[in-house]
């Protein structure tokens, strides 16, 4: 038995330029951090000829072509399993959370593949491998954000390229500020479902139509996230709050459904109990609530919980994907 993890992430700045109908015209950044909630996947060879499958469904079926959970199909393919298989995953988040976790389950289960025939392969590797069977083969109207970061975890820039390729760059932060900045943030999650396509759908249509408006408002975002990163680097953590409520404003201005009267409501109280700024987590429309609030931390977390949401403590991981456990006889 063979049990793997891959972390889900928060975006920190920046986010939405990691889509190629951007990237590829005019490059993307952005920051986001590794967090201590994982998706596990374990694999283990199984008896019978047959392939069996544990989510929120169970599948045995006698071949890869028969399995219908994409991700998991797609992988075995990738990784030419063909059959005598057991895989199951949990999940420390729910589904369509806004915190990248079907990302963080094609990197965990890649990797899980991946020590289990043999065939070892590095971060780079299971992040470009990831992005290929959710974008590439699978179709999926998102960017490389959630991939690299399940892959690699901590606080890290990601500089996309025009062609495509990503560069990997762990903040550098003076001594301190990144506790600080992991106990400022607070984490929320609204109950509310979401799935992020349409979303994303609408505005990578958009900015591959050339949509000048949508395209300012990622320019925006792109530099917000370069502003972030500046001052990450210099120490100024609390001005990182400011930006989060520029980076809120801007977003919201990119689709009507990312937001709505019931987060609008949620954000203002936020506001009120001392927070300097946040955003919904993701493509938006509901999923997690993040916000930065020194000093004032309690009392935004007594005020949203009064309202309904619940407070999600979280730590930066540093390790990304790895394999947990190998019990392989």
């Amino acid at each position: 038995m063979i049990i793997s993890k891959a972390p889900v992430r928060i975006s920190l700045g920046g986010g939405g330029t990691d889509l190629a109908s951007y990237y590829s015209k005019f490059g993307g950044f952005l920051i986001a951090g590794g967090i201590d909630k994982y998706i596990f996947i374990c694999i283990n060879r199984r008896f019978e000829r047959s392939i069996k499958l544990s989510y929120s469904k169970t599948e045995v079926v006698q071949s890869v072509d028969q399995v219908q959970h994409k991700i998991f199909r797609e992988a075995l393919r990738l990784a030419g399993v063909e059959n005598q298989v057991e895989l199951s995953s949990i999940a420390d988040v729910p589904a369509n959370c806004g915190l990248g976790s079907s990302s963080s389950f094609t990197v965990a289960l890649l990797t899980a593949l991946r020590s289990y025939t043999r065939d070892f392969a590095s971060l780079r590797d299971l992040a470009e491998e990831a992005c290929r069977i959710e974008i590439d083969i699978l179709g999926a109207p998102i960017g490389k954000q959630d991939q690299y970061m399940a892959a690699y975890g901590g606080v890290t820039a990601l500089t996309f390229e025009k062609d495509g390729t990503v560069h990997v760059e762990p903040l550098r932060m003076p001594n301190g500020k990144l506790v600080e900045l992991e106990y400022n943030i607070a984490l929320f999650y609204t109950g509310i479902e979401r799935s992020a396509s349409d979303i994303l759908a609408a505005q990578d249509k958009k900015t591959k139509d050339d949509d000048q408006a949508i395209i300012e408002r990622l320019h925006g975002i792109k530099q917000i996230g370069l502003e972030t990163r500046r001052l990450f680097e210099k120490g100024d953590i609390d001005s990182f709050g400011e930006l989060l409520h520029q980076h809120w404003k801007t977003k919201k201005k990119l689709s009507s459904a990312i937001s709505s009267p019931e987060i609008d409501e949620a954000y203002e109280e936020a506001l009120r109990a001392g927070a300097l700024g946040g955003k919904i987590m993701g493509a938006g429309g509901g999923g997690f609530f993040m916000f930065y609030c020194p000093g004032t931390k309690a009392k935004v977390i007594q005020r949203l919980t009064a309202m309904g949401l619940r407070y999600f403590p979280f730590r930066f991981d540093f390790e990304g994907a790895k394999i947990v456990a190998n019990l392989r006889k």
